[in-house]
């Protein structure tokens, strides 16, 4: 993303509550008052209405109005909208496998912010890379943002530097394949 002195953040996931958007709406409500237009925490994802734990399209709308988040809708082309931020950000409770979002912002070389949760915490080098902080917590949620937000540029550009070598050494597809070919061969035998 472009040296503008605007800090954008994003958060990729099905628009269910227990992937944090409560505490990133939280966290957005906050630094957008200490910040104002410095800041932008953009929602990209489904609305996924049938859902007990789905953010509803009147939450959502009261959001955008409210001036707090700016909803992306869904889209076709993630890595486009991946592109243009600073930093990923998913504080998700849900008992996850790692999320394709984080690595594919690793991959892109973003900083992420994530809870230290199953899943995700495996991204993150805290401080390294990005921050971890902690589940269901608006508090925690918003001082790593604010940390993100306080570091120049250039800080920003080597944690997605960072992110990149992480999710390519760690993450590596071929790694991934092999680890599944040991663990059923180990099955087997």
């Amino acid at each position: 993303a472009a040296d503008d002195n605007k800090v954008k953040f994003l958060l990729i996931a099905r628009m269910l509550y227990d992937k944090g958007i409560q505490q990133y709406v939280d966290a957005a409500r906050t630094l957008k008052q200490k910040y104002g237009d410095n800041v932008e925490l953009c929602l990209l994802g489904f609305l996924d209405a049938k859902n007990p734990s789905a953010v509803s399209t009147s939450d959502m709308n009261s959001w955008v109005e409210e001036g707090v988040i700016n909803y992306l809708g869904v889209s076709d082309n993630v890595e486009q909208e991946i592109a243009k931020v600073d930093c990923m950000v998913l504080p998700s409770y849900y008992r996850e496998g790692v999320p394709k979002s984080l690595l594919e912002a690793g991959a892109m070389g973003k900083p992420i912010v994530t809870t230290d949760n199953v899943g995700c915490r495996e991204t993150v080098d805290d401080g390294i890379n990005g921050y971890l902080c902690e589940p269901r917590s608006s508090e925690s949620l918003t001082e790593k943002l604010e940390l993100i937000i306080n570091m120049p540029h250039e800080k920003r550009l080597t944690m997605g530097q960072k992110s990149r070598e992480k999710i390519q050494n760690e993450f590596d597809e071929k790694l991934v394949i092999n680890k599944y070919l040991q663990a059923i061969e180990e099955c087997l035998s």
